[in-house]
């Protein structure tokens, strides 16, 4: 498998127009100072020189709403990634902005800059929350935008957070689906936090916004991480990158931040799914053993963090014992062996079964 290499380029809150409720790009990004081109070449040489093995390179701007910048500020950083890019030293571009910072023009150049992906920060598509969130755009913008993304052959990315103000799980479901129409090359989903130095902050500490908790931010993202799943939506982060900074106590004052939190959502999937296919079979599991063998890629998923699934099954289901190993098989499958009784589950399908019973 080819490696993916990010080369990360920050712009904090370059360009951007509004001070979302939630937002401290400083804090956020690590960064605060501003981003020339001599920066951007400077950033990519000494990335280049760490990378050992041949892969794809990707040149990727965070941290601010890049195409609201002076569009000439734009094309002088672009400048830079696409003069490697010609020289075939790195192999895609990429960029994150706002759902009301594109129109044709824009999207013009950045594909004249060779630009693979656009990633929109859209957060949720119910206006309710946009505004509560101090957005600054409605849903009808990314529509708009997701249409010209598209026409322009552009790679569409969708960000959401869940838990912003004025969110449920059914609002952040009612987002996911929405997403999933519009059919995009890649998601990230984000819990939101309560970072210091922000209006969540001062809102948290009066007492008028209260976080979702870590529990209930991974029941909402394992759900929400199914759906995209089954319709073939890949989900290229799941939880706030941790930093020096990032990390409850530190910048982070309050909600549901845990370093592993992909781990914990994809943990509570295969458990999920591992009671549905028990409910469905009707198994009698008292003082009987069981065996799951999964890919040696989902065989942690399978235990959970700190074996908290296996001891879960243990407790729920009274087993005799139960062994989780690691097989050479699909790793859309699992086999669940309880004594003499043997099947392989398809783990797309037990997905399917579990959202329709549920949502």
């Amino acid at each position: 498998m080819t490696r993916h290499y990010i080369i990360p380029i920050f712009v904090p809150h370059y360009g951007c127009p509004h001070d979302c409720v939630f937002c401290n790009q400083k804090k956020i990004t690590g960064l605060s100072t501003s981003v020339r081109a001599k920066d951007v070449d400077e950033i990519i040489r000494e990335h280049l020189l760490t990378f050992k093995n041949p892969g794809t390179i990707e040149v990727a701007f965070f941290g601010g709403s890049f195409t609201a910048i002076d569009i000439e500020v734009q094309k002088e950083l672009l400048a830079i990634p696409v003069k490697y890019k010609k020289s075939k030293k790195i192999n895609k571009i990429r960029l994150s902005t706002r759902p009301d910072s594109i129109d044709i023009e824009i999207l013009k150049m950045l594909k004249d800059n060779l630009v693979d992906t656009i990633e929109l920060g859209v957060q949720s598509l119910d206006d309710d929350v946009l505004k509560k969130s101090g957005r600054g755009h409605s849903a009808s913008d990314l529509y708009k935008a997701a249409k010209l993304i598209k026409e322009h052959d552009i790679n569409l990315g969708l960000q959401m957070m869940i838990g912003l103000p004025g969110d449920s799980k059914e609002k952040s479901i009612h987002t996911c689906r929405e997403f999933i129409k519009l059919n995009p090359f890649c998601v990230r989903i984000y819990p939101t936090l309560v970072i210091k130095e922000t209006f969540l902050e001062n809102e948290y500490l009066e007492n008028r916004y209260k976080p979702i908790s870590l529990k209930e931010a991974v029941e909402i993202s394992s759900i929400i991480l199914m759906m995209f799943m089954i319709n073939n939506i890949d989900v290229i982060r799941i939880g706030l990158q941790p930093t020096d900074s990032i990390q409850l106590g530190k910048d982070v004052v309050a909600g549901p931040f845990h370093p592993a939190f992909r781990q914990l959502v994809e943990s509570d999937i295969y458990l999920k799914l591992i009671k549905t296919y028990f409910a469905r079979e009707k198994l009698q599991t008292e003082n009987k053993n069981l065996l799951i063998e999964g890919n040696n890629k989902i065989i942690s998923f399978i235990s959970g963090q700190k074996s908290s699934n296996r001891k879960y099954l243990m407790n729920k289901y009274k087993f005799n014992k139960i062994k989780i190993l690691e097989k050479d098989i699909d790793l859309n499958k699992i086999n669940i062996i309880i004594d003499e009784h043997s099947s392989t589950i398809n783990i797309k399908d037990m997905m399917k079964l579990y959202l329709n019973r549920s949502h």
